[in-house]
């Protein structure tokens, strides 16, 4: 017999089963393959992915940085620039406020200066309002902006649209306490200079008396905080005939000066108290509030020196609020007040987002 094996026999064939394993397990494998293709390309997607949500989020952490800076520098041209136009009548308040019997109204106040000092005179310890009050400014317009944002982020959309006026009253104080705290010390020497002749000339040689004889706090009180925002949005609402994004610009400034101006009057009425408090315990060295309330009366705490007080200001506040968003508009950001309406836009799309789960 031959041979199976010999040359020119056919091969023996495999049984099906193991020919359906065999391409079972080539295509197995075959899949492994791709699986690990495909969950490493997935995995460079995503690395990159998370790369580039990273890069955005430190521009975005940059812009808005630069965006407090730019604020800041607003503050300090806003308020800085307009204390110092206003020197002569904070001199003469200060003044009324302190000699109430040599100084009794203003054309009286300004003639006994003019008088006695010249036109030089009025503008006694500039240099203490312009450092103070630009330092004010800078902490005032840029930690309000920042607290802003804040409480509305810790707020939510929604909530932050339903209370804006809180979050503005509350930003606005939070920072009123930063920059009253950086003004109080130029105050008090501004005050010694406008009302002590010869305690000093102005704030290089007068800083350091204050603080080496009362410390550097000496007449930090918190003067409390307008209410900007919520009078712009009024304005918009009952005297202006369009809503804020269809008006020019000229016409948003012209409401930033009448909504600073209303404020102002009323955050002068308000504080007035505190400013008389500032003014004689400034004045007078080692008095306490008592002897000031004992010295001046519940009556005159409240009306000494108000109606100058207002006019100066009412103007202070609304000219500051239109400097401020006239150099915001230079840099290209929006004015002041009014509805925002990133909150709008925020609360919409939360809600449309809800409606959707539900």
């Amino acid at each position: 017999m031959t041979s199976r094996d010999k040359v020119g026999c056919p091969p023996v064939a495999l049984p099906l089963d193991r020919v359906l394993a065999a391409r079972a397990a080539n295509a197995e494998q075959l899949g492994k393959q791709w699986e690990a293709a495909v969950r490493s390309r997935c995995g460079k997607a995503e690395a990159a992915g998370g790369e580039a949500e990273g890069k955005r989020q430190a521009n975005r952490d940059a812009h808005a940085a630069v965006l407090r800076y730019l604020r800041a520098l607003g503050g300090v041209l806003s308020t800085g620039l307009t204390h110092l136009a206003v020197t002569p009548l904070d001199l003469v308040k200060c003044n009324m406020q302190v000699d109430p019997s040599k100084y009794r109204d203003i054309s009286t106040a300004f003639g006994v200066m003019l008088q006695e000092q010249g036109l030089g005179g009025f503008f006694k310890g500039w240099m203490a309002t312009l450092v103070g009050y630009s330092c004010q400014g800078a902490c005032k317009f840029g930690f309000y902006e920042f607290f802003r944002k804040c409480y509305s982020d810790i707020a939510g959309p929604d909530n932050a649209a339903k209370l804006k006026t809180l979050i503005y009253l509350a930003a606005s104080a939070s920072a009123e306490v930063i920059a009253d705290v950086a003004l109080c010390p130029m105050e008090a020497v501004k005050v010694r200079v406008q009302t002590q002749p010869g305690f000093a000339r102005g704030l290089i040689d007068g800083l350091p008396k204050i603080v080496q004889s009362e410390g550097f706090t000496k007449g930090c009180f918190l003067f409390g905080a307008a209410k900007f925002p919520t009078i712009v949005e009024m304005v918009y609402k009952h005297a202006v005939p369009k809503p804020k994004d269809q008006c020019g610009k000229p016409l948003q400034l012209a409401v930033s000066f009448a909504g600073g101006y209303i404020a102002g009057v009323f955050c002068a009425a308000i504080s007035h108290p505190a400013d008389n408090l500032v003014s004689f315990l400034n004045n007078a060295q080692g008095a306490t509030v008592a002897d000031a309330v004992r010295t001046l009366g519940m009556w005159g705490l409240f009306t000494r020196g108000l109606p100058l007080r207002i006019i100066m200001v009412g103007t202070l506040t609304g000219a500051q609020w239109a400097t401020y968003d006239a150099f915001k508009v230079f840099v290209g950001l929006p004015t002041s007040g009014g509805v925002n309406p990133s909150w709008k836009s925020a609360a919409t799309l939360h809600r449309m987002g809800h409606e959707k789960q539900n």
